[in-house]
């Protein structure tokens, strides 16, 4: 079964049978959004206060800059032995505001609560915070509910705390799922099924959405979020020339979490003869953020791209907001265009008195119907007569269905190869608020619940207690202790994997890959104009047994600067300077040479060391290079931190020298983890070496110091005094 992952990589697709049996999920890559519903971006130049969200955040300078106000404002007003113990929590927390995920760590996801004026804690950072520094938050926050709590531990922390504990400050700094990519998928303990899967296509950015012309040729058709769409020849080789590129009228960001973009392409299903292709994507206009849904036709030069000059807009509806855009276009069995958009973004829909969902007048948050056949004369498009709601003087002719918040990826069902049994189905997966994510069967004239309704459960208690509501519930819903964030799929009937057949397959941004059936088919000739990019594949084939990767950490103690803020990657080679150490140990050699970091094999021969004499070679040294010195002698696990540049050791100097860095140089030891940052030449000052690295600001996720931001190799304005150390441990010290 080949399939391509799209909007980020699935990262576990999950199959559900239409006797909807039980399965199991693990957790889903979240969503990362600002308080103003925008997504996170990278700052032009590193954040002099909330360095830590230098690399990725929701601030700009000029909102550091405040926060940085507020900072010294809050702390002025505190005692001296307080300041020294409470500056880092006031720091801690106003800096969550730049977060990548402040949306869910503020709630501003949930419109039936106040924005929070502090970010929702976990439970043991609470208490912490409530035992030695409760005071702050009188200055922090103007709640006067949170200031009647002050003495009452329990109510208190309960009154900080968020219902998604995966978004608690500072739980999300650590968990894996928030932050680090998932790889290898196996089935788990609760019966998830391992699917096989094949890459077919690589070199993407931000693929959306991969689709077929049906029309012999077997080619496929990539889109990137950016505006570009790329042909694939059946030997999955890429044409050089872009199949489409509106890059330029496509509103979008670099940056993940950006919803906009181009969302949605679809063939017209008689595009040998119509030559007509429609597309579905975000501008903007006089400074109005619009969704348009465009008609292009093929070039008469070239069958593998389209004439840029015949785009026809068809519609184009203004999103009051930057987030949920919907995207889907499909052309189903009645041969009408179905176009599937969100409800208009922010939090909760709310636009008017119902939202836009629940609104028929409206054309966000629906499935629409129209009809583009024969439209080279007359209007782009027409109402089909038997759309719902053709003869309701409140309602939009266009509109399907309604109810819906941001379906994002529908099928219709093909139907069992030999019965057709289930044919014409429309299937939808419908993104969630903040509790549940859904499966849903469209039908003509339904109303799918949403804002009274967020799966099953009531959303906005007032509509959802309305009888005249007559929604429809899901197929299938799960809660977000199982994933945040549905992708629709499909109901299998393909004749790879017949196993599979009548199973929904959808994804919730995992990934897991293994080897694939074959199907046989006579691709018809295509004609081709442009360079042929022949496919190389990036993925090697990982069997079934995987070694499982170590448990996240689930500390959710205060991150101080003392402790690791970000879980670190395991080290992808084997830690050769504990292999060197023990070899030293076995011949009862004192060691006199420090340990250094490699990430390359030792050099020799093959096999690792010559017959009848122990192996002396040593890991060759590579710029980057790590090693730690404890008062001019080996240290294991702890030291001052020297590195290799240029042939040359030097050390590193403490200024903004934090656990995130220390995380690197631990790393490259093999240590998992981190106990402290040392300072001030805690393990002695390296005189006789020239200092390398100053103003070292890492994430936690480089290979190296040298991959960190810094002043430059040898520029630095400090001395010895200040030369950078860490601890490093196997066990986690928060245990």
């Amino acid at each position: 079964m080949a399939l391509a992952g799209c909007r980020a990589a699935l990262a576990r697709l999950v199959l559900l049978p239409l006797a909807l049996a039980p399965l199991g999920a693990g957790p889903g890559s979240a969503h990362p959004q600002c308080l103003d519903f925008k997504p996170p971006f990278r700052p032009p130049r590193p954040l002099p206060f909330c360095e830590q969200y230098s690399a990725f955040g929701c601030c700009d300078a000029e909102q550091d800059a405040a926060l940085s106000r507020r900072y010294w404002a809050v702390t002025s007003r505190l005692e001296p032995d307080t300041f020294a113990v409470c500056a880092a929590y006031v720091r801690d927390l106003l800096c969550q505001e730049c977060s990548p995920y402040a949306a869910h760590l503020f709630d501003a996801e949930d419109p039936s609560t106040p924005l929070r004026t502090v970010p929702g804690l976990c439970k043991d950072y609470c208490v912490d915070v409530w035992h030695n520094c409760r005071t702050i938050f009188r200055h922090l926050s103007p709640d006067p509910e949170l200031w009647a709590l002050e003495t009452n531990r329990a109510k208190f922390c309960r009154y900080l705390s968020l219902d998604d504990a995966d978004y608690c400050f500072p739980r999300l700094l650590v968990n894996e799922n928030l932050n680090v990519n998932l790889g290898q998928v196996r089935a788990d303990t609760e019966g998830c099924l391992e699917l096989c899967l094949v890459e077919v296509a690589n070199r993407l950015r931000n693929p959306v959405a991969m689709v077929h012309a049906n029309d012999g040729t077997h080619r496929f058709f990539v889109a990137e979020q950016v505006g570009l769409v790329w042909t694939y020849l059946p030997n999955r080789s890429r044409l050089e020339k872009p199949f489409l590129n509106i890059s330029e009228a496509v509103l979008t960001s670099p940056w993940e979490g950006d919803e906009r973009g181009f969302l949605g392409i679809v063939f017209h299903p008689q595009f040998k003869d119509t030559g007509k292709v429609y597309v579905y994507y975000s501008v903007e206009i006089s400074y109005e953020e619009m969704i348009r849904i465009s008609e292009f036709k093929i070039s008469p030069d070239d069958m593998n791209t389209v004439d840029h000059r015949s785009e026809r807009i068809i519609l184009e509806i203004e999103e009051p907001a930057s987030n949920h855009n919907g995207g889907q276009l499909l052309f189903g069995d009645d041969g009408y265009l179905y176009i599937f958009t969100g409800d208009g973004g922010m939090a909760g829909d709310p636009f008017g008195k119902f939202g836009n969902s629940q609104n028929k007048s409206a054309l966000l948050g629906k499935v629409l119907r129209i009809d583009v056949n024969h439209n080279d004369r007359g209007p782009l498009y027409r109402i089909p007569p038997d759309n719902p709601f053709v003869g309701d003087p409140l309602a939009r002719p266009e509109v399907y269905a309604y109810g819906v918040r941001n379906m994002w990826r529908c099928s219709f069902d093909r139907g069992d190869p030999i019965t057709k049994e289930g044919q014409g189905r429309l299937f939808c997966g419908d993104v969630g608020q903040n509790k549940f994510e859904e499966v849903d069967i469209i039908e003509k004239g339904k109303n799918y619940g949403w804002r009274a309704r967020e799966g099953f459960e009531c959303y906005d208690k007032k509509l959802c207690a309305n009888s005249s509501l007559d929604d429809v519930l899901p197929i299938y819903a799960y809660p977000h202790k199982m994933g945040k964030s549905v992708t629709g799929g499909y109901i299998y009937r393909g004749c790879e994997s017949p196993n599979l057949n009548g199973l929904y397959i959808f994804g919730d941004f995992m990934s897991g890959r293994a080897p694939p059936g074959k199907c046989q088919i006579k691709a018809a000739p295509v004609k081709v104009k442009s360079r042929i990019i022949s496919f190389e594949p990036k993925e090697k084939f990982i069997s079934k047994t995987v070694t499982a990767r170590p448990k996240p950490r689930t500390t959710t103690k205060a991150p101080r600067r003392s402790t690791s803020t970000a879980r670190p990657t395991p080290p992808s080679t084997p830690d050769w300077a504990e292999q060197i150490l023990q070899l030293l140990r076995n011949r009862s050699v004192t060691p006199t040479t420090p340990i250094l970091s490699s990430t390359r094999r030792p050099s020799g021969r093959r096999g690792g060391r010559r017959k009848g004499r122990p192996s002396t070679a040593s890991p060759p040294l590579r710029n980057g290079a790590v090693r730690l010195v404890t008062h001019q002698s080996l240290g294991r696990d702890r030291g001052r931190v020297e590195i290799y540049v240029g042939r040359r050791w030097g050390t590193v100097c403490d200024d903004v020298w934090d656990s995130k860095a220390a995380a690197v140089v631990c790393r490259q030891l093999g240590f998992p983890y981190v106990v402290k940052a040392a300072k001030r030449a805690e393990f002695g000052e390296g005189r006789s070496l020239p200092i390398l690295l100053d103003d070292v600001r890492c994430t936690g996720q480089e290979r190296t110091l040298l991959e960190c931001f810094h002043a430059g190799v040898g520029k630095h304005n400090c001395d010895h005094k200040e030369d950078a150390g860490v601890i490093c441990s196997h066990q986690d010290p928060d245990l």
